[in-house]
């Protein structure tokens, strides 16, 4: 049997989700709490195998709880449902060590599927959540690969970037650091090159991200 304790704050949705466990012949629910403290001292006194937890609750909310349960009793997986997709809200229930995250549009069947899942093992997802992870991981790898670009550029090619971003023509540059017109324009274009950055808006959206200028210095033009 699959020990389950439910955490929500609305009686009706317990009510619910628990006669839908009842048709399941593995699936027993040991109790029921109605906010996150409760469910953390539940959970410790019930050791369920998972914890089927709403996000939203009083007294203690489910990212919260779930950190608590999961550092207090490693072996006992919680099961997040949650009327958000918001990715803010997924790093942060995954990061507490959910196991999984369902969205409780989801059908009897999906969330019956899913609480044997992370008894299994597996991490099951919403395709909404998925997809916000998804993006979020590409985000994260542009970034690093943006990161170790930068990395790659000279003292020079930085300053000469800022300027770039500042407005500032390539003859403007050569007067201000003393160098030939030929020379900026030949470190213009390694840094472009290096950071595949096209033209000069990009270059200026480019050093904005990064905070080689900011939005209150603007540019020339």
């Amino acid at each position: 049997m699959i020990r389950v304790l439910l955490a929500d704050d609305h009686t009706l949705f317990r009510e619910g989700v628990r006669a839908l466990f009842g048709t399941e012949a593995d699936l027993e629910v040991v109790g029921e709490a109605s906010d996150g403290q409760e469910a953390v001292r539940m959970a410790a006194e019930l050791r369920p195998d998972v914890v089927v937890m709403d996000l939203m609750m009083p007294v203690m909310n489910g990212i919260e709880a779930t950190r608590r349960i999961r550092q207090a009793q490693p072996e006992t997986r919680v099961l997040v449902l949650s009327m958000y997709d918001d990715e803010e809200y997924v790093q942060q229930l995954l990061a507490a060590g959910a196991s999984g995250c369902m969205l409780k549009r989801a059908t009897g069947d999906e969330l019956v599927k899913a609480v044997r899942e992370v008894v299994s093992g597996g991490m099951p997802l919403d395709p909404a959540v998925a997809a916000r992870l998804v993006k979020d991981y590409v985000r994260l790898v542009q970034g690093q690969e943006e990161a170790a670009a930068a990395g790659a550029l000279t003292p020079r090619e930085l300053e000469v970037l800022k300027l770039v971003a500042e407005g500032h023509t390539n003859q403007d540059i050569a007067d201000r650091l003393g160098l030939s017109r030929k020379t900026v324009d030949a470190h213009r274009t390694n840094l472009m090159r290096k950071l595949g950055l096209h033209d000069v808006t990009e270059v200026v959206k480019y050093a904005l991200r990064h905070g080689i200028i900011t939005l209150a210095a603007g540019t020339d033009g």
